[in-house]
């Protein structure tokens, strides 16, 4: 209070003070330009550009006010376009989390075509049409962001091949994706969509080609590209089997496509099997029956001896001498045992087959066996067990069988 009261007190003061000097002495101001003159006392002058200068600082304040309000003064504001972009940004991206596509491509377009770093706007709003099967939209949207940042071609190809091959456009992806490969030969992401691409179309040779880059720029770890490329060359072996029409010359290609093979790919179980397997089906049976045999001598595998019982050799008899020579370092191997009982089998030996059948079944319930015990049972006349066990190979083959709901039997 005490200091209103000064205040006040030194406004009078400079008040009586300044009349004091307006009454003592008026002064006198003459401005004359050409034909313009202006005169009039010092104080009226002093008075008027007092005035003048709080018009100017009020426009001033007043242009500050509407170019920096709020949504009440001024929606259009540099604020409020900011505000109302981070909207939109936040909207889209949610959005497009939850799948509410056409919202998210609506919000994210707003907010792509605002910011000045706009790829990653552009890229959810092209996933989005691409969601909705607006193709067109999909691609001009990628354009658009093309011409935005051209720097970032590599990330909108990319993203490209990806929404094509969402899309079912699985041409249209491998030929965006070999152009990039091309321009960016040492692109980790482009070799792998690559890679993915080829194994989605079923293009074993293609994976082949392609694995001395993939493991150049280290891709993928070493042990994914291991078994990658023990995949590719077994399902290369399927495909060269089938490639001719002719039986003898499907021979002569898949035997072409296993000399490619380097010799420790050749001593690969994984590729031993399917290379056995498609000389089986080629019914080149004593070429599998020696594959396997010099495979296994090499490295016993457990797959090469199940499907060394369902090749035949030139003498059967050798044949199962050889795998009871196994059975010595490999007691209780179920696949074994299950190979001993179909050579037995072959070779007519049904107490025996019937021993090894019933031994691999008491170490693992397996379809097969089951399938070849019943059959041998109801060959012996025991028809209730053979039964018994060809319902028990049925369920074994698919226990989702057990799950599924059953038809309630109708009353008629």
């Amino acid at each position: 209070m005490k200091r209103l009261y000064v205040i006040l007190f030194l406004v009078i003061a400079a008040a009586a003070a300044l009349g004091l000097a307006i009454a003592e002495h008026s002064g006198y101001v003459l401005i004359a330009y050409k034909s313009f003159r202006y005169e009039s006392s010092l104080w009226a002058t002093l008075a008027l550009v007092a005035v003048l200068w709080l018009v100017f600082w009020g426009i001033k304040a007043l242009i500050e006010l509407v170019t920096t309000s709020s949504g009440v003064v001024n929606p259009w504001s540099r604020r409020n376009r900011s505000r109302r972009v981070q909207v939109a940004i936040e909207h889209g991206q949610l959005d497009l989390a939850e799948g509410r596509w056409a919202s998210a491509q609506r919000h994210l377009h707003r907010a792509a075509e605002a910011e000045r770093q706009p790829l990653l706007y552009y890229l959810g709003a092209a996933r989005a049409a691409n969601e909705q099967g607006h193709y067109e939209e999909c691609d001009s949207l990628l354009e658009r962001a093309l011409e935005r940042q051209p720097q970032a071609e590599l990330a909108i190809a990319l993203s490209h091949a990806q929404l094509q091959t969402d899309r079912g456009d699985t041409d249209g992806a491998l030929a965006t994706l070999q152009a990039m490969h091309e321009r960016h030969p040492h692109s980790v992401q482009t070799l792998r969509q690559l890679q993915r691409l080829h194994q989605q179309r079923g293009d074993w040779p293609a994976v082949i080609r392609l694995l001395p880059e993939l493991r150049k720029d280290k891709v993928l770890p070493s042990t994914e590209l291991a078994e990658l490329e023990r995949r590719a060359w077994g399902a290369n072996l399927s495909l060269a089997a089938h490639r001719e029409e002719d039986g003898a010359a499907r021979l002569q290609s898949l035997k072409r496509s296993w000399e490619q093979l380097t010799s420790p790919q050749r001593q690969e179980p994984q590729l031993v099997l399917a290379y056995a397997e498609q000389l089986r089906q080629l019914g080149a049976q004593v070429e599998a029956e020696e594959v396997l045999r010099a495979a296994l001598k090499r490295n016993y595998d457990s797959h090469l001896a199940r499907l060394y019982g369902l090749v035949r050799g030139s003498d059967p008899a050798r044949q199962l001498q050889t795998a009871e020579g196994w059975l010595k370092a490999h007691p209780a191997d179920p696949s074994l045992l299950l190979t001993l009982g179909r050579l037995c089998l072959q070779s007519s030996l049904w107490g025996k087959a019937r021993d090894y059948l019933e031994s691999s079944l008491r170490l693992q319930r397996n379809p097969e066996a089951c399938a070849e015990l019943a059959r041998l049972l109801a060959q012996l006349g025991d028809t209730e067990r053979s039964n018994q066990l060809f319902q028990e190979g049925l369920v074994l083959l698919d226990e989702r069988l057990l799950a599924a709901p059953l038809p309630v039997p109708t009353r008629v």
